[in-house]
């Protein structure tokens, strides 16, 4: 490769030639630079430097040394990076580390108390529908913002939606929300974009219907099952299941309700509406 670059092919035409990159072709002719080809060292270099900065072993054990002391007889008990310094520098030793350095040497030599927490990765959305979590369907999620009033004015409750792959929002501001309201809502949403496949809600009685009837579904979940979308329900006080939807919750609460003083009800539904625009 060097000798077809010093009988004037171009490096590039080089590293075409021999299938290598053109750093590589320029590392070795920088290498074989002012040399005959017998006698350049051809041989591999590792890509660690030859001399680092890391301190000594002898300043690490002082270290470690300080550390054992501070966390056996010091009145405070503390003995984390910080307070190693403060003493190296209360004992006049010579060369004090600076505090990361010193916390460096502490993971290196295993001498710190904490465990690193483990993050393991999220299930996939929708991982307890095998059709949502391969995202073969849709799922429509649908809970319910309450204990907002306007100053002033009246109590506040708010339908919201989230689509679970698609990210698709709907905010339905209110003073009251019945059951016919929901119904109502629902059916504009999925006029308007498409029917989901799943829609989940929480236990709310306005989506189950009343508990006192044995044997008896609410009017949503007739409703529901009528588009044939099978209606799913979150189990109580399993916060991971509603997660999309709450995330959505504070948001609105965060970007609509917080940031304006409403009015009323009608500027309320006016500045919600052109959020969920801008939104989608």
């Amino acid at each position: 490769m060097v000798e077809a670059i010093r009988h004037s092919v171009s490096m590039r035409s080089a590293a075409r030639q021999f299938g290598v990159s053109l750093p590589t072709v320029q590392r070795w002719v920088r290498r074989a630079e002012g040399f005959n080809l017998d006698e350049v060292d051809w041989s591999d270099r590792p890509c660690i430097p030859h001399h680092t900065r890391r301190t000594d072993s002898v300043r690490e054990d002082l270290v470690l040394s300080l550390r054992n002391q501070l966390r056996t007889q010091s009145d405070l008990g503390e003995f984390g990076a910080a307070v190693i310094r403060s003493e190296w520098l209360r004992q006049k030793l010579a060369n004090p580390p600076s505090v990361r350095t010193i916390g460096r040497i502490l993971e290196r030599r295993g001498a710190l108390d904490g465990q690193k927490r483990v993050r393991r990765p999220a299930p996939p959305m929708g991982w307890y529908l095998p059709e949502v979590a391969s995202a073969r369907c849709e799922l429509d999620s649908f809970d319910v913002v309450d204990g907002l009033v306007i100053e002033g004015g009246p109590e506040v409750r708010v339908l919201n939606s989230v689509s679970f792959h698609g990210g698709l929002v709907a905010s339905w501001p209110m003073n009251i929300i019945r059951t016919n309201d929901v119904m109502i809502a629902l059916a504009e949403h999925w006029r308007a974009f498409g029917l989901p496949s799943f829609a989940q809600f929480d236990n709310d009685t306005l989506f189950q219907g009343a508990h006192q009837f044995a044997d008896s579904i609410g009017r949503v979940i007739r409703f529901c099952l009528s588009l044939e979308i099978t209606p799913v329900f979150a189990p109580p006080l399993e916060t991971g299941f509603q997660a999309a939807i709450e995330s959505f919750n504070a948001r609105w609460q965060a970007k609509v309700w917080q940031r304006f003083h409403h009015d009323s009800l009608a500027d309320l539904q006016a500045r919600s509406a052109r959020y969920i625009q801008a939104h989608r």
